[in-house]
């Protein structure tokens, strides 16, 4: 039995065709301005290219990737894994929430950033320093978000759990963090983004090694094309590492609610 054109089978085609389009005409345009505008302001998608294969075969391409994606991922958990039990705390007992919100809602208009020099100055120009900025960024970020969860609550739960004989212990364990868990994913995976910001202007003013620092010194070469190769290794390993966390929150987490931006579009 033959399927009728346009049945259920012919729309992932259909879907996939015009992602593909999509990306052709991308790629089309960006060598147009290429040409434009000289390889050295514009660089198109084969001097670009070249330009990563110059980086890969020597090694540098690879070990900057490396270096970047570990100290992300390091003060990214580490940044949510101290961030979690504080957020709860904080929206869990008044007189703390009474004094911790004011500061939180100060101290988190002050990106990242602005703190370089002074985490230079504490912490040294090694890798404590950039650990520790990729954890301020993510820290005040999931802070916030597992204080809303808390706050979220509803508290007829809180009742019946009460009237059930339930502990505050108990009523925090069983009643309140599996209701914030959607929204402490949604801290966790905000925060990533925010670390990869923080990374790069960490990488450009004090390290030797990085994505960061391969942008930023490619300026000194005028080599575009390794600018360019560094913002899409930058948009690969944050893609890469947003659907990861994605997957993995779908696959345990799903119960609480948890749903990821995929299956969303199913």
């Amino acid at each position: 039995m033959s399927r009728k054109e346009g049945g259920p089978l012919n729309i992932p085609l259909k879907k996939w065709s015009l992602h593909l389009l999509l990306w052709i005409a991308g790629f089309g345009l960006w060598q147009v301005l290429s040409l434009a505008y000289g390889p050295e302001i514009l660089p198109g998608p084969i001097y670009t290219a070249r330009g990563g294969y110059e980086l890969l075969m020597d090694g540098t391409l690879l070990q900057y990737i490396g270096i970047s994606s570990y100290r992300v991922l390091l003060g990214w958990t580490l940044g949510s894994l101290i961030a979690i039990p504080v957020g709860i705390v904080i929206g869990k007992v008044g007189p703390i929430r009474s004094f911790a919100e004011p500061f939180l809602n100060f101290i988190r208009f002050i990106p990242p950033i602005a703190f370089i020099t002074l985490f230079l100055v504490w912490f040294g120009i090694g890798e404590t320093s950039k650990i520790m900025l990729i954890l301020y960024a993510t820290f005040f970020i999931v802070v916030l978000n597992t204080l809303t969860g808390i706050m979220s609550v509803e508290e007829d739960k809180i009742r019946s759990a009460r009237s059930m004989g339930a502990s505050e212990w108990q009523i925090v364990i069983h009643v309140m963090i599996p209701a914030t868990v959607p929204y402490i994913f949604t801290g966790i995976r905000l925060a990533m983004g925010t670390s990869f910001m923080a990374i790069i202007g960490a990488e450009m003013i004090a390290s030797n090694e990085g994505v960061g620092y391969l942008i930023w010194n490619s300026r000194l070469f005028f080599r575009t094309d390794w600018i360019f190769i560094g913002l899409i290794c930058l948009g690969l390993m944050g893609f890469l590492t947003d659907r990861a966390v994605g997957l993995l929150g779908r696959k345990l987490l799903s119960r609480y609610g948890v749903v990821s931006t995929n299956s969303l579009r199913r």
